[in-house]
């Protein structure tokens, strides 16, 4: 089977905390956890954030308690919703302000994440049948995350999801009929012993794989949409090819130098 073309990511699906007013150290709610030593209220913020608008303990964040902070990506909408949105407005220069630019962010997040599937499946040869519509729905999505703050409140982001979801879906079929794939969807395979695992372009979109051994599993081209990777075991596995895996799944799991991972996704730091 011919090797896929190399997955591109676009520039404005990558973060960038030097154009963003630190919304996800600000509107963002947190729990004190084992991602997270201190309780923190959404539109409070994190009393590491400095008045420059950077975090204080960002070169140590694990040690501190803050894993969860590690593991987030916005996918560009942090400085989307300032420089865009807002106009490079702060939420520091009024409470109305504030208030529009915390309820736009989420928002303008979860579209974002759709961008990222969209342009994925794009990239997909065995999806060409569905580009036109791949394309079109991709451009609405892209309309919608450039609406006013107002529209943005008003927007029925689930409705836009399911009608996104289906074209997905059926691109990751045509992606990966060639391998007969299991199908694990939202199953519940949490600390599930899947050392070695044989999951070649398998449907493991919303599994729970939590502190699953997935030690030498062959991943290549297996649908993780969604799927909770957080401490899951992935030393050794392969997944070169893998559909819809956003890095901050990668960074939620453990892995180290033999993990195999899209080459167009960052590796994470704290990986050994």
């Amino acid at each position: 089977m011919t090797a896929p073309p190399p997955r591109t990511v676009p520039v404005d699906l990558r973060p960038d905390c030097t154009r963003c007013a630190a919304l996800c150290c600000v509107a963002l709610p947190f729990a004190r956890s084992a991602d997270f030593a201190v309780d923190k209220p959404g539109g409070r913020p994190c009393h590491h954030l400095t008045d420059r608008d950077r975090c204080g303990i960002h070169d140590r964040l694990r040690p501190s308690g803050f894993s969860g902070c590690t593991v987030f990506d916005c996918l560009g909408a942090g400085q989307h919703v300032t420089q865009e949105t807002f106009g490079g407005r702060s939420w520091r220069d009024d409470p109305d302000t504030a208030r529009d630019m915390f309820a736009a962010f989420p928002v303008v997040r979860q579209l974002h994440e759709l961008r990222w599937y969209l342009h994925e499946a794009l990239e997909l040869p065995a999806a060409a049948a569905l580009h036109a519509d791949l394309a079109a729905v991709a451009a609405d999505t892209r309309a919608l995350a450039a609406g006013t703050p107002e529209q943005l409140a008003a927007l029925d982001v689930e409705t836009h999801r399911r009608r996104v979801t289906t074209l997905l879906r059926e691109a990751s079929g045509l992606a990966r009929a060639a391998w007969r794939p299991a199908d694990h969807a939202g199953a519940d395979l949490i600390g599930a012993r899947l050392a070695g695992a044989k999951l070649r372009g398998a449907n493991l979109r919303g599994t729970y794989l939590i502190a699953a051994d997935l030690r030498r599993a062959d991943l290549r081209g297996a649908d993780l949409t969604g799927a909770d990777l957080r401490d899951a075991d992935l030393r050794g596995a392969n997944l070169t090819g893998a559909l819809f895996l956003t890095p901050a799944q990668l960074a939620a799991a453990r892995g180290d130098r033999t993990t195999r991972t899209p080459g167009h996704l960052p590796r994470p730091g704290h990986w050994r």
